[in-house]
């Protein structure tokens, strides 16, 4: 997995709230589509500490989460999101981890993750990891550029690699942790826990 961009990195709390927001949002609960335009409207950007106003990559302009979210999908980009402690605080709101899934987030950096939330972000077939020395966080940039370089050898209790490409071609090797369990590892290969689930019923 090459030429992950980054989305957002995320300051601060960043609750499920603050990732998919309720209230008017929830008569679009029955269509996925229409309920990820709320994602992640919520959560701070680190780098000019503004909500759902983010750099697209592809053009250079700002705009909000779910628009620069649905022009690298267009594009057939997949993204990281980067956040800060207890990421996915709160509730256990699965469309969390349901809309970045499917707005094209593939993986969540964080430093600490609420459990629940972690959990749902497997279960939706993301990668859901965590920096093994937390000042890394300090190290992403604006329009940063991921290479997951080892996921070929994705195992339970296994740190994984990951290349960080500044936009000025200058790079950093950082390690992160995972919790995942066999199972949960073919969940990611499979793209969900459900994916999987369906395989195995066909054979």
């Amino acid at each position: 997995m090459t030429e992950v961009k980054l989305l957002i990195k995320a300051h601060g709390k960043c609750t499920t709230d603050h990732i998919s927001m309720a209230r008017p949002w929830l008569r679009y609960r029955g269509h996925l589509d229409n309920l990820s335009n709320n994602c992640l409207i919520g959560a701070v950007n680190a780098f000019n500490q503004k909500t759902n106003f983010i750099k697209n990559q592809l053009t250079g302009e700002y705009g909000g989460v779910p628009d620069v979210h649905r022009n690298y999908k267009a594009a057939g980009i997949e993204t990281v999101v980067v956040g800060d402690h207890n990421y996915g605080e709160g509730s256990s709101r699965e469309h969390a981890a349901m809309e970045p899934r499917h707005l094209g987030v593939k993986v969540v950096l964080v430093k600490s993750f609420a459990r629940i939330h972690e959990t749902n972000l497997k279960k939706q077939g993301m990668l859901g990891i965590t920096f093994v020395s937390e000042v890394e966080y300090d190290l992403i940039q604006e329009g940063d550029t991921f290479n997951f370089v080892d996921l070929e050898s994705f195992s339970p209790g296994k740190q994984l690699t990951i290349e960080v490409v500044h936009i000025d071609g200058s790079k950093e090797t950082i390690m992160a942790n995972h919790t995942y369990n066999a199972q949960q590892i073919r969940w990611f290969k499979e793209c969900s826990a459900s994916n999987l689930i369906k395989k195995q019923n066909v054979n």
